[in-house]
């Protein structure tokens, strides 16, 4: 129960930091600092562009979904691995690759061209599960009943669609209120990005502090809006027995649109990326390439991902554990206070951290453990899943045993215990360590002085405009990201039919 009081409160550190600096600025100053033409200019940027992605996402990500799931389209399972293949690219190396094909694309348009290519894997993946749990029986007796393909989607499919599509779109949502690299790039100012550059032009700590604020607010507005629009309806199939084969609907002349709508959302949200950094690491291989710098490079980031790694899946043994074991008010208000810490932007975080790391702890300040720290709050979720799984799956009698064979506690965590979790432990580690190859608004804030990532890395070159140089970071990140998006698409394809 320590342990995992002690979790949820670095989790909960930077709203409590929030909230204690606006306390202390009071009403007067927070009115100065948020009431502005320019806070008013960031909100309509973030909030048109949040509604703008969400809603291009859920369109391509149900479209795509109900192809592969329900039509006869050639190649299925094909498909499926490259609709969902893009998650293997960052958001900022998505930008870097369009806006150094296309300079002019910093406008709105171009913001939400590239941060919806990035992000609508989000939605296709959680409706392509909900498809494969529907009951076909249902859409064969709507269309016994006269219904037309189109109207067995709008009045029986989609309203199932409702919680998978609406779990995507958070998840959207709170991605594009987060980024920044991304925007950064394409010189689209939103809250993330105009904290960052106050932040670094003079280390403002009201004027961040207050737009953090807001961006604060905006997330704990789409979580509750989120609950509010789910409902509490039931879509779970209850009758007896096994749901029926899936008979995919044949789309006849309708094929062709199909296959050609499908190879423009794959070419424009992966070959176009992948194709531009295969063009930039040709053209810069001769002249930029740095090979010492790169594995210089490669090797800090995978050591700063092994650490976080262990330090964040360590972190999430006694909540996952509490929540199984000790099941109650407490242990669930402790478990989702963690999930409540990683909903706030990574801008937020970092502020957060290096602003009490200064007043509190000053030998602290741009450290390895302030900067895991960092990794531990903004990921601890992703480990503590998969750890609570492995826990409702390990049997409780197991440890009873041996504890009445006279085994003691610490002989049965390491004998019985952590063997039975090892599975789930490992899958949460590396869920952790994927991420933090590719994390970039903390690294920036926090990374000690001369300690440099394949994020940073290439921030620092793309944002000088040396494309070449950039590139090889790129590519590795990428490498480093394809083994998560090969196990989503494994997982979530068994049982397909061509």
């Amino acid at each position: 129960m320590l342990l995992a009081t002690a979790v949820a409160a670095l989790a909960l550190l930077p709203l409590g930091y929030i909230v204690r600096y606006s306390a202390d600025l009071g009403w007067s100053g927070i009115s100065e600092l948020v009431f502005r033409d320019r806070v008013a200019e960031l909100l309509w940027n973030t909030v048109r562009l949040l509604g703008g992605t969400v809603a291009v996402c859920a369109v391509l990500g149900v479209g795509a979904a109900w192809l592969v799931e329900r039509s006869a389209v050639p190649g299925r399972r094909v498909w499926h691995v490259l609709l969902v293949a893009p998650l293997a690219v960052p958001a900022f190396v998505n930008s870097y690759a369009w806006i150094s094909l296309l300079p002019g694309l910093d406008t709105y348009g171009g913001a939400l061209l590239v941060v919806s290519l990035s992000y609508f894997p989000f939605v296709y993946l959680p409706a392509v599960a909900a498809f494969r749990g529907l009951d076909p029986a249902l859409e064969e007796t709507a269309r016994g009943l006269g219904l037309s393909t189109w109207a067995v989607f709008r009045r029986v499919q989609l309203p199932q669609l409702r919680v998978a599509v609406l779990g995507g779109s958070l998840l959207i949502a709170l991605h594009v209120l987060a980024e920044f690299g991304a925007l950064a790039m394409l010189r689209y100012p939103t809250f993330t990005t105009a904290i960052y550059d106050q932040y670094r032009a003079t280390f403002n700590g009201p004027g961040a502090t207050a737009l953090a604020g807001v961006l604060v607010l905006l997330c704990l507005g789409l979580l509750l809006a989120e609950l509010r629009l789910r409902g509490r309806r039931q879509y779970a199939r209850t009758g007896a027995g096994a749901a029926r084969p899936v008979r995919p609907v044949r789309l006849g002349a309708l094929t062709a649109p199909a296959l050609l709508g499908l190879t423009g959302l794959v070419g424009l949200a992966l070959a176009v990326p992948l194709g531009s950094l295969a063009t930039w690491l040709v053209r810069g291989a001769s002249t930029e390439l740095d090979v010492p710098e790169l594995l210089t490079t490669t090797g800090s980031t995978l050591g700063l991902a092994a650490a976080a790694a262990v330090i964040t899946t360590a972190m999430a043994l006694p909540t996952g554990w509490l929540a199984v074991r000790r099941r109650g008010p407490i242990a669930t208000l402790l478990e989702r206070s963690t999930y409540l810490g990683s909903a706030v932007p990574a801008i937020v975080i970092a502020l957060a951290l290096v602003t009490v790391s200064i007043r509190a702890t000053p030998w602290l300040y741009q450290t390895v453990p302030v900067l895991l720290a960092a990794y531990a709050i903004l990921f601890l979720p992703r480990a503590i899943v998969t750890v609570r799984a492995a826990v409702e799956q390990s049997p409780r009698l197991y440890d009873d045993v041996a504890a009445s064979l006279g085994a003691s506690a610490p002989d049965r965590l390491r004998r019985v215990t952590l063997p039975l979790l090892a599975p789930g432990i490992g899958a949460g580690a590396a869920l952790v360590f994927l991420a933090v190859v590719t994390e970039l608004t903390a690294t920036l804030l926090l990374a000690p002085t001369g300690t440099t990532t394949l994020a940073t890395a290439f921030w620092s070159s793309s944002s000088a405009l040396e494309y070449g140089a950039a590139a090889p970071y790129a590519v590795v990140m990428v490498l480093l990201s394809a083994p998560a998006t090969v196990l989503l698409s494994r997982d979530a394809r068994r049982g397909m039919t061509t």
